[in-house]
């Protein structure tokens, strides 16, 4: 980097990181998304997510595009598919194969398009 004889620049650094997680999923023929940041990406917010679209869906049934990932399956994530009496169905994908998941192209959008080498002062920002 360039500058005049005598003065330094003075370049903004992030210090301490926030980390924060993108779980969501997005309606394929709508473009329609149910997306939330969270501290963590474990089972719970996984379920806290198939909650938010079985409501949003009350009467239709729900398609979810799964992966394999050890969040994705469990007791609370089967409780959640087994009250929806047969309106939530995950479709599981083959193994590193995000490509047929609709919300890894909005994934791949935000970083390179909002996050990516953006300094931000807060998490909300």
């Amino acid at each position: 980097m360039w500058s005049p004889v005598g003065q330094q620049v003075m370049v903004p650094t992030p210090g301490q990181p926030k980390k924060r997680y993108g779980i969501g999923a997005v309606n394929y023929h709508t473009g329609d998304t149910v997306v939330m940041t969270q501290k963590r990406k474990r089972r719970e917010q996984i379920v806290e997510l198939l909650e938010k679209l079985v409501e949003k869906h009350p009467k239709e049934k729900v398609y979810v595009a799964w992966d394999n990932a050890d969040t994705h399956s469990g007791g609370k994530v089967e409780e959640v598919v087994r009250a929806a009496a047969g309106r939530l169905i995950l479709l599981y994908l083959p193994t590193y194969s995000p490509w047929p998941n609709p919300i890894e192209m909005l994934w791949r959008h935000f970083r390179r398009e909002v996050t990516h080498c953006e300094l931000f002062t807060s998490v909300e920002e």
